[in-house]
């Protein structure tokens, strides 16, 4: 099955599928039914069928999946066993605390290297290097850097954007609270942390 038959929707609940059934220790559940992993994640059981389907095809009639191949056609669905490379522009406080994260991998994702205009920041031989933006360019196009991440301020944002395309990076995930504007085959994902956080407490308020 290819990724780009899986729908956005299908993809964003994935990882949660992935982590509940590791949790579940494959060796003492060697089968699961779609009405379990429904029942633990508190989703709709005909929404975990399809999902599941669009990966791994029908589980066995009365055993349900075979935990194993389950998290295999996951992993393989995630990317997990070919890594992307990523570069992030932006080492302040959210470029940081997003380097530090080490689930990444896991889901397919590994950030090469991080930039930065800022000389304080530069820091070399740490764990993920943050380069000056003097390199960025010949750094993505001889790692073959495909996805980049976007971690600076709203008024540096779009000069950053052009600057990934130009350097070949052809999907960008955009934590600055804007609007980008990107070429048609160039994939863009905005992160909203504001709204996100407005939002939920628009929730919490109704909710009380």
């Amino acid at each position: 099955m290819e990724k780009n038959s899986v729908s956005k929707a299908t993809l964003g609940r994935l990882p949660l599928y992935l982590e509940m059934l590791r949790e579940c220790e494959p060796n003492k559940v060697p089968y699961i039914s779609a009405t379990v992993i429904a029942k633990k994640l508190s989703f709709g059981e005909v929404q975990v069928r399809k999902d599941l389907a669009a990966v791994s095809g029908a589980g066995k009639p009365k055993l349900g999946y075979v935990t194993t191949e389950l998290i295999e056609r996951l992993e393989e669905a995630l990317g997990h066993n070919s890594l992307t490379s990523a570069v992030l522009v932006g080492a302040g406080k959210l470029g940081r605390a997003l380097l530090q994260y080490d689930e990444f991998e896991r889901y397919g994702v590994k950030i090469s290297a991080a930039f930065d205009s800022n000389e304080q920041v530069i820091s070399l031989g740490s764990k993920t290097e943050i380069l000056p933006m003097n390199q960025f360019e010949y750094f993505c196009k001889t790692q073959n850097i495909q996805l980049g991440i976007i971690t600076v301020g709203a008024g540096s944002a779009q000069a950053v954007c052009d600057k990934m395309v130009k350097s070949g990076i052809v999907a960008i995930w955009n934590f600055a609270p804007c609007k980008l504007k990107v070429p048609a085959n160039v994939l863009l994902q905005n992160e909203n942390l504001a709204l996100s956080l407005a939002h939920l407490n628009n929730q919490l308020c109704n909710f009380n």
